[in-house]
């Protein structure tokens, strides 16, 4: 089995070659689906979370209000920080399981969407790693566009994340997306093609 880590900054399309990945044979494990099933009322997390900043991140069904709960700690890195130590042992934790599941299955290349990859110290873990990657100015414009945020609150989300430049030095593959969606698919191709030929040498892990 091949492991393939799937990074980039917000806004840089990074879901989108996931799918595109997925509808070429890719297993995806998504870690912001895992995220949110770490953080679900009743678990460890959820309560730790609540413990820290009170009620006022919930919603009136007691589950997370993630906008409200992006607000407190983004741009505030101490916030921020406190909020992934504990959330991301346990999303780490899933990850771990969907793996051992896809190893147990014979999935041939198992795609791990994390934001998060170089911040949180994964690279290790993956055979190969595809950074996703947009200009800024294009990334500001996307959240704007697609979740309905102000100018300001866009470019403090961008602002908190790990700079893009050494994301790209250290990725097996760099996948532009500021083009075409035809580009974006001839060169997610390409990727696949490069992926898939190693995958077939890939002797399996014990």
């Amino acid at each position: 089995m091949l492991l393939v880590g799937l990074t980039g900054n917000i806004a840089s399309g990074k879901s989108t070659v996931a799918r595109l990945l997925v509808a070429r044979g890719a297993t995806l494990v998504d870690a912001d689906v895992l995220a949110r099933r770490a953080v679900e009322p009743g678990t460890a997390a959820h309560r730790a979370i609540v413990a820290r900043w009170g009620t006022a991140v919930l919603d009136p069904s007691g589950a997370l209000d993630r906008a409200a709960l992006r607000r407190v700690v983004f741009g505030d890195p101490a916030e921020l920080e406190a909020l992934n130590a504990i959330v991301h042992p346990e999303v780490e934790r899933l990850s771990r399981d969907a793996f051992a599941d896809a190893r147990a299955r014979g999935d041939r290349i198992v795609v791990y969407d994390v934001p998060l990859l170089f911040e949180r110290g994964l690279a290790h873990t993956f055979d190969r790693i595809i950074v996703v990657d947009a200009p800024p100015e294009l990334r500001l414009e996307r959240l704007q566009r697609d979740r309905a945020l102000d100018r300001d609150e866009a470019a403090r989300m961008i602002a908190a994340q790990m700079p893009a430049e050494p994301k790209r030095a250290r990725a097996d593959f760099v996948i532009e997306n500021a083009g075409t969606r035809e580009a974006l698919e001839a060169r997610v191709d390409e990727v696949w093609r490069a992926l898939d030929r190693e995958a077939g040498e890939t002797t399996p892990r014990p």
